[in-house]
């Protein structure tokens, strides 16, 4: 069991389961020498320096409108196997006084829990935290602490997006400027543009998960409207564009729906596997930004 849908796709294993380097020192050195030669070459090393240095605190990051959530959201869902509720899963999104290159963030959490008797055959209690710029939607931290029926994970990953790059603490990995991570995928899809889109039209961006830089793709397929416990819904169906060697085999496999109106929450999410097919749906929400006008 994940916390986002998009991890729920792309998962290897399905399971129940700062930057400014100053230059003035140098400067001050190369007054005290007397060699004419040696303060030239000093010269243009501390330009040099400071050149490098103004072009790296100048990343032009990008700007993403944002009319789906704000803090104080919090979106639960059950996930369930056949008629038997599993587990549950909550996201939410916090107030933080991080920053990340000095940029305002939102602390996003995810929590998954098994519920009832599946503790006895497979416990799983899992956290993931990830900290979003506020205007590009992207990560600056992300940290994942896993406990599934015993397999444990603990993850922290440095998103050093001025320098194109991720630290997972015992490698630093080169990704794109933007690159996304398990969690804060889950708000990047909702900042989407979907005005006018048509089916088939896909949409797609990267990920940093496990180590390796995934795309994610999905493609729309129409509107539905579709029942839930809590009610009606229209919504937006997306599948996944399936890569080789996913879990996943075809795009049928996996199926979710977004709510049609300008929150983009996914309300279910519905999945195949070898033995049954396990759903997660929206039982509970509150601090919307909009009103659900979708829920009929």
């Amino acid at each position: 069991m994940k916390c986002t849908f998009f991890h729920i796709i792309n998962d290897k294993r399905l399971r129940f389961k700062n930057r400014v380097n100053t230059v003035w020192h140098v400067l001050c050195i190369s007054l005290t020498i007397k060699s004419k030669t040696m303060k030239k070459l000093l010269f243009i090393s501390a330009l040099v320096g400071l050149t490098v240095t103004m072009s790296s605190s100048t990343v032009k990051y990008p700007t993403i409108s944002n009319s789906a959530f704000k803090v104080g959201e919090k979106l639960r869902y059950r996930v369930t196997y056949g008629f038997m509720d599993a587990g549950e899963a909550i996201m939410e999104v916090k107030a933080t006084s991080r920053k990340g290159d000095n940029r305002p963030l939102y602390h996003v959490v995810g929590t998954g829990r098994t519920l009832g008797g599946f503790n006895a055959i497979y416990k799983v209690n899992d956290t993931y935290e990830s900290y979003i710029d506020q205007q590009s939607i992207m990560p600056w931290l992300f940290k994942r602490d896993v406990n599934e029926g015993g397999y444990k994970i603990n993850q922290e990953y440095t998103f050093q997006q001025n320098k194109y790059q991720v630290n997972t603490g015992e490698k630093t990995y080169k990704t794109p400027l933007g690159i996304q991570d398990m969690v804060s995928s889950f708000y990047k899809a909702r900042t989407l543009n979907f005005t006018g889109m048509k089916k088939g039209q896909t949409f797609e961006f990267k990920c940093f998960m496990d180590e390796e830089v995934y795309n994610l793709k999905i493609k729309y397929v129409g509107d539905e409207e579709i029942k839930i416990r809590k009610g009606h819904f229209l919504c937006h169906k997306f599948v996944p564009v399936v890569q080789t060697g996913r879990y996943f085999e075809s795009e049928e496999d996996v199926n979710f729906w977004v709510t049609a109106d300008k929150n983009k929450i996914p309300v279910l999410v519905k999945a195949k596997i070898p033995v049954g097919t396990v759903k997660m749906h929206l039982v509970e929400w509150s601090g919307l930004k909009n009103e659900l006008t979708s829920k009929k």
